[in-house]
């Protein structure tokens, strides 16, 4: 079934958080959905991926469908020259929103990764969103209006044997939001952290998963940018809902032995 967002809630966030907005990760997954209703809604787009031809593809399709801008910014956001870089392409645009969903998972047993690899999925999913919402936090607390959304997930409750290090990157981001959310809130910024449940994307053929039990990104992307001003984290869609709750009532020791069980599920055609 494929939401979507209503006239009213497109026009609530276009006034709330327009003209422009920034999607990192845009060629793909959930990235692409939140890039699609966001054009609906009327957002002009500053797109980014590091794929400089999905891009140009994406913003022609958008471009002949939607009566709106779009300016394509290619940067590996791994590398902090590229952050900066996207960055500088910002500056002459008023942009009222930011989605960071930019980002990919290691999966398998910590201790027999590429550490090369581990680092650079840090750089991406730690490093380069603390840098976007810096920079962004300050300017819309400034300008007394706001709204950003970054990607956590269900695995960032508690630890994820089997993806570890990934499973921590999304404990960063979703800690950092929760903080400053409350900071933010004077200000009129809103900050939201989006924690789905398993999405069938790139992004699980990148972190080398088989995933029986998921959504679609399109399942997640409407819920995330209903949440957005109204709460602090979203768990997009009925499975994650289930998943997250179901776990609750269980100390943390067993929602990591539960995660195990699942991630072991996931990888273990890797897990020799």
């Amino acid at each position: 079934m494929h939401m979507s967002l209503s006239v009213k809630q497109q026009q609530r966030l276009l006034k709330k958080y327009g003209p422009w907005a920034l999607v990192t990760g845009a060629t793909s997954g959930i990235g692409y959905e939140l890039t699609l209703e966001l054009a609906q809604a009327g957002f002009h787009l500053i797109i980014n991926s590091r794929d400089s031809e999905a891009l140009n593809r994406q913003a022609d399709e958008l471009l002949s469908t939607y009566p709106i801008q779009v300016i394509t910014a290619p940067a590996d956001l791994s590398d902090e020259e590229d952050v900066k870089s996207l960055l500088s392409t910002t500056k002459n645009h008023e942009i009222g929103l930011v989605i960071a969903s930019a980002g990919y998972g290691t999966s398998g047993m910590f201790h027999q990764s590429k550490l090369e690899d581990e680092l650079n999925m840090f750089d991406l999913n730690a490093r380069s969103t603390l840098f976007l919402t810096h920079h962004f936090a300050k300017h819309f607390a400034e300008l007394g209006k706001g709204g950003i959304i970054l990607m956590s997930s269900m695995v960032a409750f508690q630890g994820a044997p089997f993806a570890a290090n990934y499973a921590a990157t999304k404990a960063y981001v979703q800690t950092l939001v929760e903080g400053i959310a409350l900071e933010l809130k004077p200000y009129g910024v809103a900050i939201l952290a989006a924690a789905p449940g398993p999405v069938m994307s790139g992004f699980g053929s990148r972190a080398n998963m088989k995933m029986s039990m998921s959504m679609s990104p399109k399942q997640v992307a409407v819920p995330i940018l209903k949440a957005l001003g109204k709460k602090t984290t979203v768990l997009p869609g009925f499975l994650t809902k289930f998943l997250v709750y179901s776990m609750r009532t269980v100390p943390r020791w067993g929602r990591i032995r539960i995660m195990k069980m699942v991630m072991s599920g996931m990888t273990k055609h890797q897990l020799k």
